[in-house]
């Protein structure tokens, strides 16, 4: 489930879980805020799309942290007038991580969100008996002659360098 948010002049492609950095929002850490543009809801099946905003959806998060980004700086010159001029600019951001996305009063995303550690579990199991089967395959290995020592030669000379031809001679007025 994804969402297509618009804040601060900007858009966001949001997931249930993501943490964003926007633009500053009013909030202390810790508030709940509320984007009501909303573009774009997608997931399973045809995404739905707004003209140019869907109308009873929106998508909550939750303020992680206010910050500044890091300093611009804006350099002007004009050549041989003596003109030079140096301004810097650090933003104000606002750092969410999104709770969840509703549509039309229904929450799209505690369905997935549930179903997604369930899934990263699964996943761990067959990663343990691949890494057990794994020192047996090395220990195989082990027992095998290695032929680099044969082979090792060493590296032929390098030929030595020209004499440098003596420089030519300035004749003489």
């Amino acid at each position: 489930m994804y969402a297509v948010i618009r804040t601060g002049g900007k858009q966001y492609r949001v997931a249930p879980e993501d943490v964003i950095e926007v633009e500053k929002i009013s909030g202390d850490e810790g508030a709940i805020v509320q984007f009501s543009d909303v573009l774009i809801v997608g997931g399973e099946g045809e995404p739905k799309v707004g003209a140019p905003t869907l109308t009873g959806a929106s998508v909550a998060g939750q303020v992680v942290a206010q910050k500044r980004a890091p300093k611009i700086l804006v350099f002007k010159k004009k050549r041989r007038k003596n003109y030079r001029r140096t301004h810097g600019h650090r933003q104000n951001l606002t750092q969410v991580r999104i709770t969840e996305i509703m549509l039309d009063g229904k929450s799209l995303s505690k369905a997935k969100a549930a179903a997604k550690p369930a899934a990263k579990k699964e996943e761990k199991k067959p990663a343990a008996k691949a890494e057990a089967k794994k020192p047996a395959a090395k220990t195989a290995a082990a027992k095998k002659p290695t032929a680099k020592a044969a082979a090792t030669k060493k590296p032929a000379a390098k030929p030595a360098a020209k004499a440098k031809k003596p420089a030519a001679k300035a004749k003489d007025k």
